[in-house]
């Protein structure tokens, strides 16, 4: 089993936890850093790829962005920016001198990997893995809004009601929406490992501030997240892999791989919102394949 090493990172006067499987070695592979959802979810579910550090002899860092897991924070709703999160990124990799890497991200982490490749240019960045992200929050909500009609009566009466009052407090609303996530988001797999199953602190304020209530309404910081038009800048080579029944819907996914112009798309059958752990097996094979490709 490869060494896990688990270590904190000074920012913006907090701390920045981290966990680094393996060890970076002069074989040629850059390590993978991993980009987490949310906002305001942690690194758990991306321990699934500790294997990757055996069967391809890489280096993989994950770690909980600041307001989320170990890095928790809050009452601070004023922080939760997309240049906070792009921040933590380039300072992680500076401490942890990452000058050449892979990044895969998941849901929000997919959103960063585009800015970053967009706002802050990548650099030393050899490809990206983007898991099930977006490059517009006007599409997400759009494909969101089309999807609770094909919900039941009672269940849309009960999100249209809380969308035009605002308030996402009622019974009948948030059973309406873990029907939705059930749907579109819950782990597909029922023998799920540990870390899938593991109690996490999440950002709760983080998520609220800088997404919204909701999957489907963002009114956060990132509501005017809008990339679609600048897909083009991105040079980036990028594997991107969703599910059928996935918050990032195939139109949602088909938009990014149009726009990019060095990509691959997966659309994997049996899969929901997080599909290295649905389809774990063949997805680190397609993961392994794509960064050995690419290192050269």
């Amino acid at each position: 089993m490869a060494k896990i090493t688990e270590g904190y990172m000074p920012f913006r006067g907090y701390q920045t936890y981290y966990r680094i499987v393996g060890e970076q070695k002069d074989n040629g592979k850059a390590p993978l850093i991993c980009l987490h959802g949310g906002p305001g979810s942690t690194h758990n579910y991306f321990e699934v790829l500790d294997n990757v550090a055996d069967d391809d002899d890489r280096m993989i860092v994950m770690y909980d962005q600041l307001g989320c897991g170990n890095s928790y924070l809050d009452g601070h709703p004023e922080m939760w920016t997309q240049d906070l999160w792009l921040d933590e990124l380039d300072a992680l990799r500076e401490h942890l001198g990452l000058d050449k890497c892979h990044i895969i991200g998941q849901s929000w982490g997919g959103m960063m990997q585009i800015a970053y490749a967009i706002e802050r240019g990548a650099k030393g960045v050899k490809s990206f893995i983007i898991s099930s992200g977006h490059p517009s929050s006007s599409l997400w909500a759009k494909e969101g809004m089309r999807r609770i009609k094909m919900m039941d009566e009672a269940d849309q009466k009960a999100i249209n009601h809380a969308l035009e009052t605002e308030d996402f407090t009622g019974e009948d609303y948030l059973k309406a929406v873990d029907h939705y996530m059930d749907r579109y988001c819950t782990y597909w797999r029922e023998d799920l490992p540990e870390c899938c199953t593991r109690a996490k602190k999440s950002g709760g304020e983080a998520y609220l501030y800088g997404w919204g209530p909701n999957e489907f309404v963002p009114s956060g910081t990132l509501r005017d997240f809008e990339y679609i038009d600048r897909l083009p800048e991105i040079e980036v080579p990028s594997l991107i892999m969703s599910g059928i029944s996935d918050l990032c819907s195939p139109l949602v996914a088909k938009t990014m791989a149009d726009g990019i112009q060095h990509t691959k798309w997966i659309l994997w059958e049996n899969a929901r919102h997080t599909t290295f752990v649905d389809r774990h097996d063949d997805y680190c094979v397609e993961l392994i394949k794509w960064m050995n490709e690419y290192d050269k």
